[in-house]
């Protein structure tokens, strides 16, 4: 006969979903016909099931998302944003991931795009894939106070930009960048092209990109790798910011 004992020791060997799988089938006398290959495989699915949940939460913490909790569920496809839900739905099957695309957010401010990338960033995380989620500004921020450092963590960093699965950076190009900043973006760039996925957003056409940057020729190495092959979704208004500030107001107000 299983003890509390016995059933303490699921979590000691850290097979907890196991045991408490287990539990509920001694507890549910639906299970007594079952085959004990059958208990079998609905104890092996538990676990693995709980550890695979284990798994995207951690890729989830770990990407940085600034709202972890966005997701393609959540996606509100209101008249006027140009928004296909089944475009959106075969971006969240991620094989645009698996086959190291690049795919273009573009849209006007408070449009949403910020929003979505982090949504398709976290169902990269539900396919099990690598994700780090940064602002544009804040990435060269990093890089270059790690270069300052002359620990090495530069070199940490920049390797970590590079070999990421998917890499999504947000407010592209918002402001002009530096020659040491381009560089650095030239360098990640290339190393991610045809081997990594990359995701980015911006309120800006890619023509636009070009003049945000310092030097012609590196200007035109960066867009190269980035605007030539990629995927692009245009989002319009209206203002979604707006739009879920009023939303609430008149929930709050019944």
């Amino acid at each position: 006969m299983l003890t509390e004992e016995h059933f303490g020791l699921f979590k000691k060997f850290r097979v907890r979903a196991m045991g408490e799988k287990l539990r509920e089938m001694v507890d549910d006398p639906a299970y007594d016909d079952m085959t004990f290959e059958d208990k079998m495989v609905e104890l092996l699915d538990a676990e693995a099931a709980a550890r695979k949940e284990r798994k995207i939460a951690k890729l989830n913490r770990e990407a940085g998302f600034k709202i972890p909790t966005a997701c393609v569920e959540d996606v509100v496809y209101l008249p006027g944003r140009k928004l296909s839900r089944d475009r959106v739905a075969r971006y969240a099957g991620c094989k645009w991931v698996e086959d190291n695309e690049v795919l273009v957010i573009i849209s006007k401010t408070g449009c949403g795009k910020s929003y979505l990338c982090q949504a398709l960033g976290n169902s990269a995380c539900r396919h099990l894939h690598r994700v780090s989620y940064t602002r544009m500004a804040d990435m060269f921020m990093e890089l270059n106070r790690a270069r300052a450092c002359a620990d090495g963590s530069y070199f940490e960093k920049m390797d970590e930009l590079k070999t990421v699965k998917l890499l999504i950076v947000d407010d592209f190009m918002t402001t002009p960048i530096s020659t040491q900043d381009a560089v650095d973006l030239f360098e990640i760039m290339e190393a991610r092209e045809g081997r990594q996925a990359t995701l980015i957003a911006s309120q800006l056409e890619p023509e636009e990109w070009y003049l945000r940057i310092e030097g012609e020729l590196m200007a035109d190495s960066i867009l190269n790798r980035i605007a030539t092959a990629s995927r692009y979704m245009d989002i319009e208004g209206p203002n979604m910011r707006e739009y879920f500030a009023k939303r609430k107001k008149d929930e709050e107000s019944g």
